[in-house]
């Protein structure tokens, strides 16, 4: 039995721990692997980052062929044109519900208006049946459609973890809804996007048999 760990390109199968085996002891392994600090890299899963180093896996719900998505920390957060209205000098702005609600609806809208069009226009690339030379290239995958595969799946996970910084107050029940609906929403893309490429890629192997 064993988990996989999405870095960058990379999909890594590690074998699965006891269920009692604390997070920490999961990031000092893909530490040691990675040649990462320990520190510098954070681990997503179904859409929340694990951040309770003394939580048991099976608390953080991973069971054999869970996927972890391991970002690396020390890495910059992408431009993104909504933050962009927020840079300014001065007194910083006070944070209430209505401008977390506004920031979270924000982060969705982008989502919308540019990733999910990207997504479906990629995941119909790979229904297309005249993509030149498919055949004869990586064993049946396109390096163009890799690289876009990566970048699409880089850019979801990068909102998966704004929206876990946002914070919403033990009052803010409006805001907490808001941030579930919208990591719902951003994780089911990432879904559609990873099964669309592993059902892609494990065509030419089932058409070898």
């Amino acid at each position: 039995m064993s988990y996989v760990v999405k870095w960058g390109r990379e999909r890594l199968h590690f074998a699965l721990p006891p269920p009692d085996t604390k997070l920490g002891e999961v990031r000092r392994v893909l530490a040691e692997y990675t040649q990462l600090p320990p520190q510098t890299f954070k681990l997503v899963h179904a859409g929340a980052v694990m951040k309770d180093e003394n939580a048991s896996i099976s608390a953080y719900g991973i069971k054999p062929n869970s996927t972890i998505a391991l970002v690396g920390g020390n890495d910059p957060l992408p431009a993104h044109p909504h933050h962009k209205a927020h840079k300014h000098h001065g007194k910083a702005k006070e944070r209430t519900e209505a401008n977390t609600v506004a920031q979270i609806r924000g982060e969705l809208d982008a989502v919308r208006q540019t990733l999910k069009p990207d997504v479906d226009h990629f995941l119909n690339a790979l229904d297309s049946t005249s993509l030149p030379n498919e055949g004869e290239q990586l064993g049946g995958r396109n390096p163009d459609l890799e690289q876009e595969h990566a970048r699409l799946g880089e850019l979801l996970l990068q909102v998966l973890l704004r929206l876990d910084a946002v914070t919403a107050e033990g009052e803010w029940e409006e805001a907490r809804q808001e941030r579930k609906g919208a990591v719902r929403e951003v994780q089911a893309l990432l879904d559609r996007l990873d099964g669309g490429w592993r059902a892609r890629t494990r065509k030419p192997a089932e058409a070898r048999t």
